[in-house]
């Protein structure tokens, strides 16, 4: 292999690349349609309207608290499909990593990817590696595309958003972006903060099956937050939506962390969390259909959506009405 370190010759297709690609990648992703290494991953195929995204990682520090960046780039994935009302058929995964960069981490990201995949029984069905010079990257990058083949007809439809809808938020907001903080800045605590990393496809999936049409529309709210997920929601189905202050979902600790800092949980980076804009009067079934799943054990009810110009609002603990907008600037860069 050739030491304990990533080399420049593991990216220049020679006995080392295909040293690094079979004895290190390739092994824990086995199945029929990776094994054959051809140059594209042969599906067959797919029963049902094709779903289709892609996103690239570059999270500092690439493992934290909770998860690392193979577990990310999984689940961000998995999770995109899942709210488009996706089940996952499969996904690459594409490495750029830096000389230097140690082998055994690399080791622990990937055990990491395949873990995330297998829990969200998804195959790795393509890849590919490059290695660039030390000081020309920051460890490993990540990129992932996934397919998805949407079920039973359902697919988002903000168009059918209306007044008397319910905003539902699947758990606690902010635990990602505080966990990565932490990390970043070596802040020492008391009681530790863990990213929410999860896939999100049998929760959400799962709601579909029971609920189907009474859900109108899905987001996970990453970068941004919920505050940002939900202008971008109201803005598409051209509503407001007002929420209830009380009714947030924010973990003690993750709360300390923003008082301290000056952080407002709303617009902090989630990668466990889902938002549905569904029926009104399937609000409280839905919840419960969420709260089946360990990721969605403190899903709520946190809004709705009302009369009036599209936005959002928030009615305040004590009384009061709040414009919530999108930010200016980022709290916290490379987060994802």
């Amino acid at each position: 292999m050739g030491g304990d370190k990533i080399l420049l010759s593991h990216g220049e297709g020679g006995k080392r690349t295909r040293d690094l690609i079979r004895r290190v990648i390739a092994k824990r992703f086995e199945n029929p349609v990776l094994s054959p290494l051809f140059d594209s991953g042969l599906l067959g195929c797919l029963d049902g309207e094709i779903a289709f995204t892609t996103d690239g990682y570059v999270i500092t520090p690439p493992i934290f608290p909770g998860g690392d960046i193979g577990r990310l780039a999984v689940c961000g994935t998995l999770n995109d499909l899942s709210v488009c009302g996706a089940r996952p058929v499969a996904i690459s995964c594409s490495l750029i990593l830096e000389e230097g960069f140690p082998l055994s981490t690399l080791e622990t990201i990937l055990d990491s990817m395949k873990a995330a995949a297998a829990e969200g029984s998804v195959l790795v069905a393509c890849g590919d590696t490059k290695v660039v010079e030390k000081g020309n990257a920051d460890g490993i990058f990540i990129t992932t595309s996934g397919v998805g083949t949407l079920r039973d007809g359902w697919r988002p439809a903000p168009e059918n958003v209306r007044p008397g809808d319910r905003v539902i938020l699947s758990g606690t907001m902010g635990d990602h972006q505080a966990a990565v903080l932490i990390a970043r800045n070596r802040l020492e605590l008391s009681a530790a903060v863990l990213s929410d990393v999860a896939p999100l496809s049998s929760m959400l999936l799962g709601a579909l099956d029971e609920y189907g049409g009474k859900v109108r529309f899905m987001r996970d709210p990453t970068r941004g937050g919920v505050g940002v997920s939900l202008n971008e929601m109201a803005e598409s189905s051209g509503v407001r939506i007002v929420l209830d202050e009380r009714r947030l979902p924010v973990a003690e600790n993750v709360r300390g962390i923003c008082e301290i800092l000056g952080f407002d949980p709303l617009y902090l980076a989630n990668e466990g969390k889902a938002l549905l804009l569904v029926d009104g009067q399937a609000a409280d079934g839905i919840v419960a259909s969420l709260r089946k799943s360990g990721y969605g054990k403190n899903a709520a009810v946190i809004g709705e959506v009302t009369e009036g110009p599209p936005g959002v609002l928030m009615r305040t603990s004590v009384g009061g009405m709040r414009a919530v907008d999108y930010p200016v600037g980022d709290q916290l860069p490379r987060i994802c």
